[in-house]
């Protein structure tokens, strides 16, 4: 059932997040890119968390400053709107690179929002 909770929205980031982290565990960005369900399981994932972000609409800065907010959000339209553009090798980059602090930076707001 859809949420219109910004706190539950909030939690579906760091979420999408460890569901890659736990498909990807083992994997190098040749074996990623090799490994088509997982390759698909992780776009899936990361529209997701581009949908999270573009429903959280300021609430997101507003309470994770320092997060690249726009970016996130256009990433999900990149993804079904130019799918035939990706890059395997940039979507690796996100996965390592990218992901990672954002879980950090959502989970610390939520650490504080949940704070009485």
């Amino acid at each position: 059932m859809p949420s219109k909770d910004p706190l539950q929205r909030f939690e579906d980031i760091p979420e999408n997040v460890a569901r890659i982290e736990q498909y990807t565990h083992d994997l190098n960005a040749a074996a990623f890119v090799q490994d088509r369900m997982t390759y698909d399981a992780v776009e899936r994932c990361l529209e997701r968390i581009s949908e999270a972000a573009n429903k959280l609409g300021a609430f997101a800065g507003e309470n994770c400053p320092g997060v690249p907010w726009p970016e996130i959000r256009a990433l999900g339209n990149f993804l079904r709107h130019e799918y035939d553009r990706i890059e395997s090798e940039r979507l690796w980059l996100v996965v390592e690179r990218d992901l990672p602090p954002l879980k950090q930076a959502v989970l610390t707001a939520l650490h504080e929002l949940r704070q009485p």
